[in-house]
């Protein structure tokens, strides 16, 4: 059996329950969430941002419109962007899941110490009611990481997927500039 997963669209050959056998009643999952092995029990369907909150009580990524419109779900498998709510938990499997808890300290030490992006938001300014912060600043991490972060039209465009409500994008794409040499 060949099964492609939606996020990355790769495919893999398989055969047993880790081809999609698996439920339709609840099954143990694996996801390694932010340097941390953890085992949830859910139903195949169940998205990864449903069982970062409602399972692993992991509440950075947040639901905003289940439906990959706002990107205040944004997090990151394996090292790329994608959009928790459309993505389902189970096809995380054996990838690194980072979310924004994550973010700092991600050795796990717990020391406290933002990331330098996290910074640039406070100094910045760069958010109002907060919402889409977590996402935001995961994006903007990646942007940084793929090499989007040019000038601001460049930022503008790789950012495009998150939506801020309250209209910070100027203090958004400042707190970005000052971060990327730090990131």
């Amino acid at each position: 059996m060949t099964v492609r997963t939606p996020d990355t669209g790769t495919e893999h050959q398989g055969t047993g329950p880790e081809a999609g056998e698996r439920g339709p009643g609840p099954v143990k999952v694996r996801l390694d969430v932010n340097g941390v092995r953890r085992d949830v029990e859910i139903e195949p369907r169940v998205s990864l941002l449903g069982a970062l909150r409602d399972e692993l009580q992991l509440t950075g990524a947040k639901r905003g419109c289940d439906q990959g419109t706002c990107g205040a779900c944004t997090v990151w498998v394996d090292g790329r962007r994608v959009l928790a709510c459309l993505t389902l938990a189970i096809t995380c499997e054996d990838a690194e899941v980072t979310t924004v808890e994550g973010l700092a300290a991600p050795d796990g030490s717990g020391d406290g110490q933002l990331h330098a992006m996290q910074e640039e938001f406070i100094r910045h300014d760069a958010f109002q009611c907060g919402y889409c912060t977590p996402g935001q600043i995961m994006s903007a991490v990646g942007c940084v990481r793929e090499g989007h972060a040019g000038d601001d039209s460049e930022i503008k465009e790789w950012m495009s997927g998150n939506i801020c409500r309250c209209a910070a994008y100027p203090h958004i794409r400042a707190a970005i500039r000052a971060a990327r040499d730090r990131v």
